[in-house]
């Protein structure tokens, strides 16, 4: 049985009352506090559907941009930030500030060989940091909390979302998924002299449900010490940020956070589309931002923004279909504040599509080895970390 059938047995991590089956709830009364705690954490947030890369930091001064996007392109009176010919898409303005505070790293075309166009396949690859022909069942940071952990810890990672993440998925249940925060509560009272089976195959399950129980606990713990210092937009990005500002800031010392955007994959009506979901993501993370500075974490926390890949060069006419590499973006952590890489090269493409020059598996590596002091060879992530991130 696997995480995602158990949980349909047992309830929903994604809000709400759980309830644990009476059979499995003794096994939630121990404590845990197994994690090697550090001050460091990453906050990953996942823009699903492919986001657009070159309108989102868009070679202004290129005229090859133009030509070939003669239907979607920003002109350079609209774009924003401008630096060495690149600039950010107006809905982005709080991204050109903290830039302009030093706080946003831009790592240009970011990608890997042989990339693949299918949501799934890229979303799986980045999801495991596997090759193209590689298919792994455990995520990246479900094998670095693995190793992390002395024993199953439920809060060594934190998925404010409504489902399960690959990335985060490991041998050992080191992280739980729930939407709502508040609402995340176990069942408070134990049924003693409950009879317990002996199959070894509830091993799983039993860790499941400590994780449930004791995760709650913690949970509802850190929110308990701590309050929302500013207002956050009402978006479900925002408030999912803001939940986990509010566990950051209540101690609840989990290495990795993630959560997600979808809505990027813009065939259609990009413009208007596009806009509207950069808008909620720079609002969003510009509250969080302003949060975690506001609490002088930020330093402690970093930010980093991907997606599975960017999109062709070459506009469809009224939007732009699935392509490879994009820009990634790195806010927080004592980040340099910089521009790495070159300028996207409109003229020396893959099949129409831009060619990586940073593999995000590299990336991986840095925030291992810099941000959380982990050897990243241990989980099969053998590129070489980038120097200029921090």
């Amino acid at each position: 049985m696997n995480r995602r059938q158990f949980l349909s047995l047992t309830g929903t991590y994604t809000g709400g009352m759980l309830v644990l089956p009476d059979f499995l709830y003794a096994f939630g009364s121990q404590q845990n506090s197994n994690l090697i705690v550090g001050e460091q954490c990453l906050v990953f947030i996942q823009l699903n559907g492919g986001n657009d890369g070159l309108n989102t930091f868009v070679p202004f001064e290129d005229p090859n941009y133009y030509y070939n996007r003669p239907k979607i392109a920003l002109s350079k009176d609209e774009v924003i930030g401008k630096n060495n010919g690149m600039a950010f898409h107006p809905a982005l303005k709080s991204f050109a500030q903290i830039q302009q505070n030093g706080d946003l790293t831009v790592i240009q075309n970011v990608g890997y060989p042989e990339p693949n166009r299918s949501h799934f396949r890229s979303q799986e690859i980045w999801q495991t940091a596997s090759a193209s022909n590689q298919y792994i069942n455990e995520g990246w940071l479900g094998r670095y909390l693995d190793l992390q952990c002395k024993d199953h810890t439920p809060t060594a990672g934190i998925n404010i979302d409504t489902i399960d993440n690959l990335a985060l998925k490991g041998n050992e249940p080191n992280s739980i998924t729930v939407k709502d925060p508040n609402r995340f509560k176990s069942k408070n009272e134990s049924d003693e002299g409950v009879k317990l089976s002996n199959n070894p195959q509830l091993d799983f399950v039993r860790k499941i449900a400590n994780s449930v129980t004791e995760g709650a606990d913690e949970i509802q713990k850190a929110l308990s010490q701590s309050t929302t210092q500013n207002t956050y937009p009402k978006t479900g990005l925002a408030k999912n940020l803001e939940w986990i500002a509010r566990l950051i800031k209540g101690n609840l010392n989990s290495k990795v956070y993630y959560s997600s955007l979808g809505g990027f994959d813009t065939h259609d009506n990009q413009l208007a589309i596009h806009k509207n979901k950069l808008t909620e993501l720079n609002d969003a993370i510009f509250s969080f931002y302003t949060d975690l500075k506001a609490a002088k974490l930020l330093q402690n926390v970093t930010i980093v923004v991907f997606s599975e890949f960017g999109r062709r060069v070459k506009d469809n006419g009224n939007g732009t279909d699935h392509g490879a590499a994009a820009p990634m973006f790195i806010i927080g952590g004592n980040n340099k504040g910089k521009v790495l890489g070159k300028n996207p090269d409109l003229t020396n493409l893959d099949n129409g599509d831009l060619k990586f020059e940073t593999d995000f598996r590299s990336v991986y590596a840095t925030l291992l080895q810099q941000k959380l002091n982990f050897e990243t060879s241990k989980i099969g992530i053998l590129n070489k970390a980038l120097t200029t991130i921090f």
